[in-house]
C-alpha cells in the first residue's frame, strides 16, 4: 500500500484529478463479454520541481467472468493461459475491490477528488475497468466515468508515432519485445511515457516563461 511519509499532493497540477496509469490483458476487445484477466495499476509521485516518476506498481491476475468469452487470437497475443494455477489468478471481485482500494488511498493522500486513468489507447482500458465494476456492482468507483489522459495522444503529437514501442524507442527507453503485453510491463511502459511527456512540458515551460521575463 501506499507509503505512510509526507508527499508532495499532485492535486494542484491535474485539476483535482490524480492520474494513475492503468493496462489491462483481456479475452477480447468487448468489456462486456469477453475476460478481463490482468489489471496493473502504476501510482505516481510529484517532486518539487513539479516532475512525475513511477512510484510503485500494482497488479491482479483475474479469473475469467462466469461465461466469459475469450478470444483464442486475443490470448495468443498476451500469452495468457486463463485457467493455469501457476497464474495464482484470483475472483473478479476480490481484485477490483483491491484495486479500487489502493486507488482510493492515492487519491486521498494527494488531496485529489478522483482519478483519471492514463492509458494507451486508454478508452479500452478504461471501458474494461467499468465494465468489471458494474458487473461486481462496486459502489466507489474512483475513476471519471469517461474522461482519460492517452499517451497515443500525447506521443503523436511529440514524436508523431502511436504505437507504445515505437513511443518508447523514440523517447530512449528501449523496449523489450518479450516482455509486452503483461499487463506490468506495459503499465510501467506506458507510465515512463507519460511522465517523460509531463516532465518535457515542465521543463519547455519554464524556459518559455524565463524568456517572456
Amino acid at each position: 500500500m501506499t507509503d505512510d511519509i509526507e508527499i508532495i499532493p499532485i492535486a494542484g497540477r491535474f485539476r483535482g484529478f490524480l492520474p494513475v496509469v492503468v493496462d489491462v490483458e483481456t479475452g477480447g476487445f468487448d468489456c462486456r463479454k469477453d475476460a478481463l484477466l490482468e489489471v496493473a495499476a502504476v501510482v505516481l509521485r510529484i517532486d518539487e520541481k513539479g516532475e512525475l516518476s513511477r512510484h510503485r506498481t500494482f497488479s491482479w491476475h483475474i479469473e475469467p467472468f462466469p461465461n466469459a468469452n475469450m478470444d483464442p487470437k486475443s490470448l495468443e497475443v498476451n500469452g495468457i493461459k486463463p485457467f493455469s494455477p501457476l497464474r495464482m489468478a484470483v475472483p473478479e471481485p476480490k481484485a477490483i475491490e483491491e484495486f479500487f482500494k489502493v486507488i482510493r488511498k492515492e487519491v486521498k493522500v494527494n488531496r485529489c477528488s478522483r482519478a483519471i486513468l492514463v492509458g494507451h489507447n486508454a478508452p479500452f482500458d478504461l471501458n474494461f475497468v467499468h465494465a468489471a465494476s458494474e458487473r461486481i456492482k462496486a459502489t466507489r468507483n474512483p475513476f471519471h466515468p469517461f474522461s482519460t489522459l492517452d499517451t497515443v495522444s500525447l506521443g503523436a503529437v511529440m514524436y508523431g508515432q502511436t504505437v507504445l514501442a515505437r513511443l518508447a524507442q523514440a523517447a530512449g527507453m528501449g523496449w523489450d519485445a518479450d516482455s509486452a503485453h503483461s499487463a506490468v510491463y506495459d503499465a510501467e511502459k506506458t507510465a515512463d511515457l507519460f511522465c517523460h511527456f509531463v516532465n518535457t512540458w515542465q521543463t519547455l515551460d519554464a524556459a518559455f516563461k524565463a524568456v517572456e521575463n
